[in-house]
């Protein structure tokens, strides 16, 4: 039996097979990867979204409540107006009665005036915990954005097996990791352009 020595030359037929399913087996990897990063910011984001939420209740809980201090304290303030107005009509022994219910509500006026504004100070705290998550959330927002743009990508390039798809496929990947990790981390990487756009 003799050995041909065109059996030892891959043909290209087979480097044209073994390069496709070089190029599939990366597809499948960075798929794999990318899905798993998505699924863990997910559960981060649903976190983020939660804690918007209570934000946004504690906001609106505290304006409304500093609504009601405002109210009584002004309601105190012209009650105790109306009684000083009518003090000099008033006989001895009915002035005095005024005069201690002028200082009761001067008093009621001036601690409702201090609660208000520990209420305010609280509702706008609670703005700037809602802003501050948000800011995440739009992170986390692109992470998801770019990273589905790539997983599209990566389907094409699997579809038509063009490997320099796959390169441009790896710029939105390498976006959708970098948002997510700035998420995950705190860190200040944010697109005012990009979250504007898909908000």
């Amino acid at each position: 039996m003799e050995i041909d020595p065109l059996d030892a030359v891959p043909s290209p037929a087979s480097d044209h097979e073994a390069n496709r399913s070089r190029l599939n087996t990366r597809v499948a990897i960075t798929v794999a990867l990318l899905a798993t990063f998505m699924g863990i910011c997910k559960v981060k984001d649903d976190n983020l979204v939660q804690a918007m939420q209570q934000a946004q209740a504690d906001r609106v809980d505290h304006w409304s409540y500093y609504q009601a201090k405002n109210i009584r304290a002004e309601v105190a303030h012209a009650t105790a107006d109306q009684l000083r107005a009518q003090l000099p009509a008033k006989l001895a022994l009915q002035s005095e009665a005024m005069r201690s219910a002028i200082v009761r509500y001067d008093s009621i006026a001036r601690n409702e005036d201090g609660k208000k504004e520990t209420v305010r100070q609280q509702a706008l705290q609670d703005q700037a915990t809602y802003d501050a998550l948000n800011y995440r959330d739009d992170q986390f927002d692109l992470s998801d954005a770019m990273a589905a743009l790539a997983i599209s990508m990566l389907a094409m390039t699997s579809l038509t097996q063009k490997r320099w798809l796959y390169l441009a496929a790896l710029v939105p990947t390498a976006l959708g990791v970098l948002m997510g990790l700035a998420g995950l981390m705190g860190w200040h990487v944010h697109s005012d352009i990009l979250a504007r756009l898909l908000s």
